[in-house]
């Protein structure tokens, strides 16, 4: 027959074991939504960089407008990622 000091030991290792799961869970699942922000960001760049040479090329709007085209595009992506994040 287990004694009280047996089944507290017992009972605190359990506890503690639930609290390092859930802990590792969390972690990793905040993980993956950085790791999802980070790859939002990057297709964004990548496709304002797209857009812009597109622009330039096709002369349908100034250097000016094209640089803030790109700018605008980059920072909704930033969004998009801390919407993703938070």
């Amino acid at each position: 027959m287990l004694n009280f000091s047996e089944v507290l030991k017992e009972t605190i290792a359990v506890s503690v074991l639930s609290l390092v799961c859930a802990f590792a869970a969390h972690a990793t699942e905040q993980a993956e939504q950085r790791q999802e922000a980070r790859d939002v960001r990057q297709d964004t760049r990548s496709q304002a960089r797209h857009d812009k040479r597109e622009c330039k090329h096709n002369d349908e709007k100034s250097d000016h407008e094209c640089r803030e085209e790109k700018r605008d595009a980059k920072q909704d992506g930033r969004q998009k990622a801390r919407d993703i994040k938070y």
